[in-house]
């Protein structure tokens, strides 16, 4: 057997193996996810700090929706994701984390009474995205981007129901914003339907009032 080959019968084993713990996290969401049911997930950045504004509006968001009947799905870190199950736990509620196990910025929050582990980061979005009745998008880095666009894609391609992306702090996203409609929209990429999609504002109780409109649970 050449060198090659060993390495190829190699990662096939392994990659065969893997299968297992992949199944193995499906499996524990699939069961615990609908039980938070109607929930709201928040995205944000890792960084934002407790005094913050930023950190601030998530609790405050996250304790209203708890108010209006809806349980908070986080990433289970720190910053914006600690604030969000921070607000959702002291009002009540069913405050989910989804932890992934990263080398930084990861490590869980308590606030947390619902918490999921995962060591692949694709299942982890099933989860986000399935079991949400809406997102809501704090300022954020490359995570949050990804999250953001990641729905866009599946709401415009009908792949999933279509829910509302709220992103909250006009100041933060304007920018993105207008790109959308002096860039995209203008060479013909995305149609006015598509920005339809996205709902800009500035208070939790502006957000939490979208949801309450657009979700019928």
């Amino acid at each position: 057997m050449s060198e090659n080959q060993y390495l190829v019968d190699e990662l096939t084993l392994t990659d065969s193996w893997r299968m297992f713990r992949i199944m193995a996290e499906f499996v524990e969401g699939f069961e615990v996810m609908p039980e938070v049911y109607p929930a709201v997930t928040i995205f944000g950045s890792a960084r934002a700090k407790p005094k913050s504004d930023d950190y601030q509006k998530t609790v405050q968001v996250a304790r209203l929706l708890v108010e209006h009947g809806f349980n908070v799905i986080s990433g289970g870190g720190p910053g914006i994701m600690e604030a969000a199950n921070k607000g959702a736990a002291e009002a009540g509620g069913k405050s989910v984390g989804l932890h992934i196990h990263l080398p930084k910025e990861q490590a869980a929050n308590p606030f947390a009474n619902v918490r999921l582990d995962f060591k692949y980061f694709f299942i982890r979005k099933v989860m986000f995205v399935k079991y949400a009745v809406a997102y809501i998008i704090m300022p954020g880095g490359f995570g949050t981007m990804d999250e953001l666009f990641e729905a866009l894609t599946l709401i415009q391609t009908k792949r999933i129901r279509s829910f509302p992306v709220i992103l909250m702090d006009s100041g933060f996203w304007k920018g993105l914003m207008g790109w959308f409609k002096d860039t995209l929209l203008t060479h013909g990429t995305i149609s006015e339907q598509d920005l339809e999609l996205l709902h800009m504002v500035d208070s939790p109780e502006e957000a939490v009032d979208i949801v309450r409109q657009m979700v019928v649970v």
